[in-house]
């Protein structure tokens, strides 16, 4: 069975609103169209949603999409993400101050994951000796890094940090409606990320 054009084309639109321009979808994407699973629309409906919902400026929708996608390890989604949170405003430091959090956080997020697994003294006390300078003054500010912090955490099942970073967010002031907002970003374009 061929992928009709509908199909083939709801594809490329999924690809295009997270700024991937590609001749042909990815295998797994192809093979959606070619069944023309409905799934497809669902789909970019969801990213289309999340990217633009209402508690999130668009450059910070683009740049927590980068988050997952350097989280998720999908260089095609880095890329496209990152040009359309360049082309929205975002910073080359910006960029940068992302990526840091993404790569601090997995560091936190095994650590943090192994002391409330184990739940021992010994452990729960004794300084992480992880360096975090970066989250004294970060470029895209305390909130917004916050805000990257535990759609990176919820990634990775964090629950010490899922927790812990909500809970900084609402000191900021940061309303839940934006924390789920986030979260649900992160959750589909994690989604989007399997088919990539």
């Amino acid at each position: 069975m061929f992928a009709n054009n509908t199909t083939q084309d709801t594809a490329q639109q999924v690809l295009k609103v997270v700024g991937i321009s590609l001749p042909e979808a990815p295998a797994k994407l192809q093979a959606l169209a070619t069944t023309d699973a409905r799934y497809l629309k669902d789909l970019k409906i969801n990213v289309t949603n999340a990217l633009e919902a209402g508690t999130l400026e668009k450059k910070e929708a683009y740049l927590l999409g980068l988050a997952v996608a350097v989280n998720e390890k999908i260089p095609v989604l880095q890329q496209g993400l990152e040009q359309l949170a360049l082309a929205a405003g975002a910073t080359d430091k910006e960029v940068a101050d992302v990526v840091s959090c993404t790569s601090l956080m997995n560091a936190n997020n095994v650590y943090y994951r192994f002391r409330h697994f184990v739940n021992k003294e010994f452990y729960t006390t004794a300084p992480a000796g992880i360096r975090m300078s970066i989250m004294a003054n970060p470029v895209i500010g305390k909130e917004f890094f916050e805000l990257v912090s535990l759609v990176v955490s919820a990634l990775n099942g964090c629950e010490m940090c899922v927790t812990s970073h909500e809970e900084a967010l609402l000191k900021h002031g940061t309303g839940e409606q934006r924390i789920l907002d986030a979260v649900r970003l992160g959750a589909v374009i994690k989604s989007l990320g399997v088919l990539l």
